[in-house]
């Protein structure tokens, strides 16, 4: 019998922690599903406590998502435990992961607390969790930093409190993979009841090993490993869930161990919590960056064409993507495009379907050939959008180097097509000046950013902003083949947003 590794994954929490991420409920439910097709044994859906928004997110997702277990955050006291089940109690099947810090560091610069009061609370707190009859995980915050004998005490204790999986994490990514692998065998050897329960890992990216280190930690041991998509996290990120799933799959001659992950939905999976998160995916990233699987070198040309296991160790069709270059254009019909969608993993309702194919014509009229990743944009940047108060109907732009550039815009609110004009620093400033005069909104941009979603001098260009407005930022994303009216979406985009989630009451005018 192949021995098995689990799959935690984070994205949803400690992912969303990353600089700038905010995602929505529906959002939130949408990457969880995905997250069960990709077959993750366990979603970490949020921090219920920290705030109604995160509260909402994870009671959506016990409700919806079926398959993997659901888990949500607590600190290691009643009002926390509380407000997570609370989330989770219509869950198919729950996880209550409750945590204190125990490093001497944290104890006394955080916690202002003493080893014994911060056990008690522990033993407390597990044994609380416990008693609702969800499965309880605890953690050890920046645990690799943590006396090694006073973590087993306190491993010991949550234990014996009934905690069925134990965590340990390195909170700050300071360890390294001989180290961090010996600290797991030290703990696997040395805490009693240990082989009762479920030994985790959580590794941070902040010196560039978290994936390396919680590999280290398979091999000494480690039962589960608790990663994010494209290893997003707060800081410089989370041990990477492909790159830990693939690494076992492809040595596992070395590991000797397998997952539960259904590896051809790793890339789609991938490219949705980049859409949604609004954090590009690096060329370079293993596993699904776009260079991933490209040669360049004439050697490595000449070799793949000749063997592909001369350069390439994985088939990229094992993660999803694919390889046959099927092409669609303006003469497809609705029957190619549909099928199209399946194959891609879509699972679109009809309106959806029409939604999608009237974008395809009219982005085929514009370009020769509609690839996979246009089509993936326009379902991701057209269809599944949030309600829509404003929609762009029309642009012009006029600038050069001797003229002050002006933009004029079309949108069309609550039925009527409203126009205005504004002067800008650049066109984009203008579109976006026009845009506020129309919409009535005036934020502050925080970020912009353009890709290509295909390459060529016909790409579909991905525009992602972020503004911010009381506080709190939110995110907008638009397509087109215009880098222009690309960017006009994506602003308009982050105001329905805005609208959608503070409200209508929200204060127009002198924001």
């Amino acid at each position: 019998m192949e021995k098995r590794i689990y799959i935690f994954d984070t994205t949803l929490r400690d992912g969303e922690q990353s600089p700038g991420v905010n995602l929505s409920v529906r959002e939130k439910v949408e990457i969880a599903n995905q997250l069960a097709k990709l077959r993750v044994d366990v979603i970490e859906a949020g921090f219920p406590i920290s705030s109604q928004g995160d509260f909402e997110a994870v009671k959506a997702v016990a409700e919806e998502v079926k398959g993997p277990v659901i888990a949500a955050l607590a600190r290691a006291n009643k009002k926390d435990i509380d407000r997570a089940w609370e989330a989770l109690r219509s869950a198919e099947k729950s996880r209550i992961h409750t945590f204190i810090a125990t490093s001497d560091i944290h104890l006394k610069y955080k916690l202002n607390k003493t080893r014994e009061e911060v056990l008690q609370l522990v033993q407390e707190a597990v044994s609380y969790a416990a008693s609702f009859g969800a499965e309880v995980e605890f953690s050890a915050e920046d645990a690799f930093r943590t006396d090694l004998t006073y973590l087993c005490e306190v491993i010991e204790a949550a234990i014996e409190s009934g905690a069925k999986v134990i965590n340990v994490p390195d909170t700050v990514g300071y360890s390294t993979p001989l180290e961090f692998g010996e600290f797991i065998a030290s703990i696997k050897q040395r805490v009693k009841g240990i082989d009762r329960v479920i030994l985790s890992v959580h590794c941070h990216n902040d010196l560039g090993m978290a994936t390396a280190n919680s590999l280290a930690a398979v091999a000494a041991g480690a039962q589960q490993v608790e990663c994010t998509v494209n290893g997003i996290g707060e800081r410089a990120g989370n041990t990477s869930l492909e790159e830990v799933v693939m690494a076992l799959t492809t040595r596992k001659d070395f590991f000797g161990y397998t997952t539960g992950i259904k590896l051809d939905e790793i890339y789609r999976t991938s490219r949705l919590v980049s859409t949604l998160t609004g954090m590009p995916v690096p060329p370079n990233k293993a596993i699904v960056g776009r260079n991933a699987f490209a040669h360049e070198s004439g050697i490595h040309q000449h070799g793949v064409l000749k063997e592909r296991s001369t350069y390439e160790i994985m088939n990229p069709e094992t993660i999803g993507i694919k390889t046959d270059g099927i092409v669609l254009g303006k003469h497809s019909g609705r029957h190619a495009f549909k099928k199209r969608l399946e194959e891609l993993g879509f699972e679109l309702g009809e309106e959806e379907i029409n939604k999608a194919f009237y974008r395809f014509k009219e982005l085929a009229d514009r370009k020769k050939q509609v690839t996979d990743e246009d089509i993936e944009a326009i379902i991701n940047h057209e269809v599944r959008v949030i309600s829509e108060k404003y929609r762009l109907e029309n642009i012009q732009v006029y600038t050069g180097s001797s003229i002050v550039p002006t933009a004029t815009v079309g949108i069309r609110v609550d039925g009527e097509v409203v126009e205005d004009a504004a002067c800008g620093d650049g066109p984009v400033d203008a579109v976006f000046k026009a845009i506020e005069k129309v919409t009535g909104f005036h934020v502050e941009l925080v970020h912009y950013s353009l890709n290509a979603v295909t390459g060529g001098k016909d790409a579909v260009g991905e525009v992602t902003v972020k503004v911010e407005y009381n506080g709190k930022l939110y995110m907008g994303r638009g397509i087109s083949t215009d880098i222009l009216e690309a960017s006009a979406k994506a602003y308009i985009n982050a105001i329905n947003r805005l609208m959608h989630e503070a409200g209508e009451e929200v204060i127009k005018n002198g924001v």
